[in-house]
């Protein structure tokens, strides 16, 4: 798969100009409506051929950003046009957060057309894991969501790890169609694009990526050397995710950013670990062991007593328990309790954030905001 270099990476059937950083339209009248630009501005741009936004401009140079504007309606509409479209879809979700990164619904919108899941964020896997138990369990998840992806391809987009085994996967189904890109807001997705296209035109940095959510606004319709595209659509809106609850300098304390250095608790019965303020791990019952900790490195964790933990939390949570940060607690969601009876070696999952390895005789319970998920698996290590 070739992508056609030394143009503007946008297609539009008239005249109409769209920001080549988050695809919405150029508009010069408006500053408070996405797509603004001032006319100035967009004069000296239309001499180099790369058009972008104010919003993206700021977000490039400044890392500023502005609320988005698509509503759910609008994504549905995106998904409903590829349904109905003959493609290839590469749908990327993030390993440390299957549950949040998977697009509601998405079966419904596939239609026929064959789905490659990729799995990004795998540079910051320890790597002792076993790569090959998170395919497996990817496949599995997406097998109940009723996805059935041809292939599960793990990749690093930050890293530009395996981009040239999933370019090989892509033509391998793609078959002279369209491939549409599709994700979650905050899964990588413009970052893995913006990789394919530095391989193979050597055009750097083309689409605007960030922390935050919500960075695309609109397609963005990279064209293929055989009169095909590659497209990038809107990062699709879960409310479900810990990136909607933190702003960026939390973000850099709560999710993994690194390789992630595992830490080894030993802990008796009734112990509680704090994960900063996001989350919670409850030793309940079972005799002194020791469980495993895969968090972002810089996140602190607190050690208390299971009696007096829910106090602890109330008194401490935004100052001794960070983050959020205090200015921002009390707009984070209240925690919410799930339990578990470990009956094998499994890992206990928080979304987003990473997850403790835990042993058979064990009763935990994990606390997670209300609408995210907290699940047990098989043990990855």
């Amino acid at each position: 798969m070739c992508l056609i270099g030394g143009i503007r990476l946008i297609k539009n059937n008239s005249e109409e100009l769209h920001c080549i950083g988050c695809g919405t339209l150029i508009q010069t009248n408006t500053p408070k409506q996405s797509g603004y630009t001032p006319a100035s501005a967009l004069e000296k741009a239309m001499a180099t051929g790369t058009v972008y936004c104010q919003r993206c401009f700021r977000l490039r140079h400044y890392n500023e950003v502005t609320d988005v504007e698509l509503t759910d309606k609008d994504f549905i509409r995106i998904l409903q046009h590829i349904g109905a479209t003959n493609a290839l879809i590469v749908n990327v979700v993030d390993i440390f957060d299957f549950n949040g990164s998977l697009i509601p619904g998405l079966h419904r919108f596939t239609g026929k057309n064959p789905v490659i899941l990729v799995g990004n964020k795998e540079d910051l896997l320890p790597k002792s894991l076993h790569r090959s138990r998170i395919q497996d369990w990817l496949r599995q998840q997406a097998n109940q969501a009723r996805l059935h992806p041809k292939q599960v391809v793990l990749t690093s987009a930050t890293k530009n790890h395996a981009v040239d085994e999933l370019l090989a996967v892509i033509e391998k189904y793609r078959n002279g169609r369209n491939v549409y890109v599709v994700g979650t807001t905050n899964v990588g997705k413009s970052t893995l694009i913006n990789q394919i296209i530095k391989q193979t035109t050597g055009m750097a940095d083309v689409i605007t990526t960030s922390r935050f959510p919500g960075t695309t606004l609109d397609q963005i319709e990279i064209p293929l050397d055989d009169g095909h595209y590659l497209v990038d659509t809107p990062g699709i809106i879960h409310r479900e995710q810990m990136a909607h609850y933190l702003t960026g300098k939390e973000l850099r304390y709560a999710l993994p950013q690194r390789e992630i250095k595992p830490k080894t608790y030993q802990l008796n019965s009734e112990q509680t670990l704090f994960l900063g303020a996001l989350a919670r791990f409850d030793y309940v019952a079972g005799p002194r062991t020791g469980v495993t900790l895969y968090l972002e490195n810089n996140l602190k964790v607190h050690r208390t007593k299971l009696a007096t933990a829910t106090q602890f939390y109330h008194r401490h949570a935004g100052e001794l328990l960070q983050p959020p940060f205090p200015q921002n607690i009390k707009d984070y969601p209240s925690l919410v309790r799930t339990e578990f009876k470990v009956t094998t070696k499994s890992d206990l999952v928080f979304a987003g954030l990473g997850w403790i390895t835990v042993h058979p005789g064990m009763v935990v319970a994990g606390w997670v905001p209300r609408g995210m998920t907290i699940t047990l698996r098989r043990a990855m290590i």
